[in-house]
C-alpha cells in the first residue's frame, strides 16, 4: 500500500531522550532481537517474560498497531476494548478455566471471587454480541481489539518472542450461516497478508491445529527464522503445514495369511533400538536384507497430565527409526499435556518392563479395569502410529527382560485403542497431498486464524432469530496477530553485527541526524536541517549531545538504534557538504542547500 505524502514530523533530541544505550549484551538474552532491543533502549526487563516499554520501543509498537488497525478497519472491523482482568464464570462455561491448566494466571479479589488475566477473549466477545444483538439482520459483524494478554509460560524465552505479558490484536467474526463464516475467514486471511506485507515481514501460510481454541479450519502465518519455535514443512508442490498438523499418509494394509507365527527369542542386553538391531542381525539374520530400526516397533511410555492434575499413562507404538514429537502429540491430545513417564509411574504398572515393552500387555490386549456400570477400559491406553497398519510385521518387546518377539503382526497378534500423530516428521517424508517430499524449516508464529464454528456460541447461549423467526446459533471466527511478537520478528529479521536496521514503515524515526564538531556552526546547521525536515513530515532523531560525547559514540548509537537514514553534519560542512547514508549502504555528499530536499525525497520513496 502506498503512503500519503509526509505531513508534519517531529524532532527527538538525544540530549533529552529517555534512553541509555548499552555496549554489552544482557546476560539473559539469547537471540539477536532480545539483545539489541535491550541494548538500544527500546525495552527493559521487569521480570522473566515481562518488559517495560521505553519511548523508542513505543514508537515502533504504535506504528505496527496502526498498520494492523488500518487493515482491520478496511475489512469492516470495529474496534472495542475489553479489560484484561476478567471473572471466572464465562471461562468456566466454555471449560477453559480448567483446560488452560497452569498457563492461566488465576487470582482472587478481597471477597474471594475468582478472576483471571485473560490469555484471549473469545468468551467476552461472544457475550458482548449476545447482550446487544438478537436478529440475523444484525449480522455479520466483526469486532477487534488490540489488548494486553497474559499466559503463565513455564519457560519464557527470547525476549518478546515468548513472553508472559504480550500485546495481541484479536478479532472475531459473527455470522448466522457457515457460508458467512467462510467469507469472514477469507477477508481476515487477505487482511493478514496485507498486514505482514506492509510490515515488511516475510511470511508463509501453513495449515495448523486448532488446539485448545477448537474449531475446524485453522492456519498460521509464520515468519521464517532459525530462532522460531514453530517447525513447519513445505513441499515443492505447494503443501505447507505446521509440523503439528501434518497428517501421515497411511500405507495400504498387507495380507498376512501366510505370515509366520510370532516367536519369542532371547535378546540379552538389548534395551535400545540400536542394540536390538545389532543382535537381530547377528543371531537372527534374514536372507533378503538386514534388519533395521524401521523393522522394530518402539513402545514409548508417556504420562498425560490433565488440566485438573489427574495423570494417565499412555503408550505410543511407532517404528523404531522414529522419535516421539511431544508437540505433535500434545496438539493431538489437547488439553492434556504429555511428559515422559517417571519411575513412580513404572512402579504402578509392573507389566511395563523398561526396554522390552510390547503391545501384548497394552490396550485391548492388556489388563483392564472396571469403571462405572461394569464397563471395562484398558489399564494402559495404547495408540499406534498410522504407519503401523494391519499386516505389518515387527520385532518388539516380549515384556520380559532380555526377550523380544519376532514376526508380531499388526491386526493379527495385536490391536490398539486408536492411532495418533505422535512421530517426528522428517525431511524427505512424502507430503500428505502427494505434492512431493517435505522440507523442514522454522518460523516465528505471527498470526493465527481459526474457524471456531459454534463451540463458544453454544456454550454461552449466543443465538439470534433467523429469517424464519427461529433461533439459530451464531458461528464464530477468531483471528489473532501478535503485535509485540511482530516487533521482535522485525528486529530479528532486520539487524547486522552493528545493531538494528528498521524498515522505514515501522522505524521509530526516519532519520538519525548527527552533529559532530566543536564549532557552533555545526550545531546551528544541524538544528536548521532538523527543523526543516520535521516541517516536511520527516521524523528526526537529532543527536545534539555536546562535544564531550565523541563522534565515535554518536556513530555507534546511530548504528545500534537503526533508523533507515543517517545524516551527518560534520567536517564536510567547511566545504558546504552534508553526508547522507542509508543504515546499511554507501554514503553520499550533498550541498547544504539541497540536503533537506534529498533526504525528504528518500524518506518518501522508502515509505511508498
Amino acid at each position: 500500500m502506498s503512503s500519503a505524502r509526509l505531513t508534519q514530523g517531529d524532532v527527538l533530541r538525544m540530549s533529552s531522550l529517555f534512553v541509555r544505550t548499552l555496549r554489552e549484551d544482557p546476560a539473559e538474552a539469547e537471540v539477536a532481537s532480545h539483545k539489541l532491543l535491550v541494548r538500544a533502549g527500546y525495552i527493559r526487563r521487569a521480570a522473566p517474560g515481562i518488559y517495560s516499554w521505553l519511548p523508542l520501543g513505543l514508537r515502533v509498537l504504535a506504528k505496527i498497531e496502526a498498520i494492523v488497525r488500518e487493515e482491520m478497519v478496511a475489512i469492516g472491523g470495529q474496534e472495542v476494548h475489553f479489560p484484561a482482568l476478567l471473572p471466572r464464570e464465562p471461562y468456566e462455561a466454555t471449560g477453559r478455566w480448567e483446560e488452560y491448566g497452569a498457563g492461566l494466571f488465576r487470582l482472587q479479589d478481597r471477597k474471594g471471587g475468582d478472576y483471571l488475566l485473560a490469555p484471549t477473549h473469545e468468551e467476552m466477545f461472544a457475550l458482548l454480541v449476545k447482550d446487544l444483538y438478537s436478529s440475523y439482520k444484525d449480522l455479520p459483524v466483526t469486532l477487534f481489539q488490540i489488548q494486553t494478554k497474559y499466559r503463565d509460560e513455564a519457560r519464557p524465552r527470547a525476549g518478546l518472542i515468548r513472553g508472559r505479558e504480550f500485546i495481541m490484536k484479536d478479532s472475531y467474526s459473527f455470522d448466522v450461516k457457515d457460508e458467512g463464516l467462510d467469507v469472514s475467514y477469507q477477508k481476515h486471511r487477505e487482511a493478514y497478508e496485507k498486514i505482514f506485507t506492509r510490515l515488511g515481514l516475510e511470511y508463509v501460510i501453513v495449515s495448523a491445529m486448532s488446539g485448545a481454541m477448537g474449531g475446524s479450519r485453522s492456519e498460521e502465518f509464520l515468519s521464517p527464522s532459525p530462532i522460531g519455535e514453530d517447525t513447519y514443512v513445505r513441499s515443492a508442490g505447494g503443501y505447507a503445514a505446521n509440523v503439528e498438523a501434518v497428517v501421515t499418509p497411511v500405507p495400504e494394509a498387507i495380507p498376512y495369511d501366510d505370515a509366520p507365527a510370532a516367536h519369542v527369542e532371547d535378546t540379552p542386553d538389548t534395551p535400545t533400538i540400536a542394540t536390538l538391531v545389532a543382535v537381530a542381525n547377528e543371531k537372527f539374520p534374514r536372507p533378503d536384507r538386514p534388519w533395521t530400526a524401521a523393522d522394530t516397533l518402539k513402545n514409548v511410555v508417556l504420562a498425560l497430565v490433565q488440566p485438573d492434575g489427574t495423570r494417565e499413562l499412555l503408550v505410543v507404538g511407532l517404528p523404531g527409526d522414529r522419535e516421539v514429537d511431544l508437540k505433535r502429540i500434545e496438539a493431538a491430545l489437547t488439553p492434556a499435556e504429555p511428559e515422559a513417564a517417571t519411575e513412580e509411574d513404572f512402579k504402578k504398572f509392573p507389566q511395563l518392563v523398561k526396554g522390552y515393552i510390547g503391545p501384548q500387555a497394552l490396550g485391548p490386549q492388556g489388563e483392564q479395569i472396571e469403571v462405572a456400570d461394569g464397563e471395562k477400559v484398558p489399564a494402559i491406553r495404547y495408540l499406534l502410529d498410522p504407519r503401523v497398519v494391519p499386516g505389518t510385521r515387527w520385532i518388539t518387546g516380549a515384556n520380559e527382560p532380555g526377550k523380544h518377539v519376532f514376526d508380531l503382526v499388526a491386526g493379527r497378534d495385536f490391536t490398539a485403542d486408536g492411532t495418533v500423530e505422535a512421530a517426528e516428521v522428517r525431511a524427505g517424508d512424502p507430503a500428505p497431498d502427494g505434492s512431493g517430499p517435505l522440507e523442514l524449516a522454522r518460523g516465528i508464529e505471527m498470526g493465527h486464524i481459526f474457524q471456531l464454528g459454534r463451540k463458544y456460541a453454544e456454550a454461552l447461549g449466543l443465538v439470534v432469530l433467523d429469517e424464519n423467526g427461529k433461533q439459530a446459533v451464531v458461528t464464530m471466527g477468531s483471528y489473532g496477530v501478535g503485535v509485540t511478537r511482530a516487533l521482535a520478528a522485525l528486529a530479528e529479521a532486520n539487524h547486522d553485527e552493528l545493531g538494528l536496521a528498521w524498515p522505514a514503515h515501522v522505524a521509530p524515526v526516519h532519520v538519525h541526524l548527527i552533529a559532530t564538531g566543536k564549532g557552533t556552526e555545526v550545531y546551528e546547521a544541524a538544528e536548521s536541517i532538523a527543523t526543516e525536515l520535521a516541517a516536511r513530515g520527516v521524523e528526526v532523531l537529532y543527536d545534539d549531545r555536546p562535544t564531550k560525547v565523541s563522534p565515535g559514540v554518536k556513530f555507534k548509537d546511530a548504528e545500534l538504534l537503526g533508523a533507515p537514514l543517517v545524516v551527518v553534519v560534520g567536517k564536510g560542512l567547511a566545504d558546504g557538504l552534508v553526508e547522507v547514508k542509508p543504515r546499511a549502504g554507501e554514503a553520499e555528499q550533498f550541498p547544504v542547500a539541497d540536503v533537506v530536499d534529498a533526504v525528504a525525497g528518500r524518506v518518501e520513496a522508502l515509505l511508498a
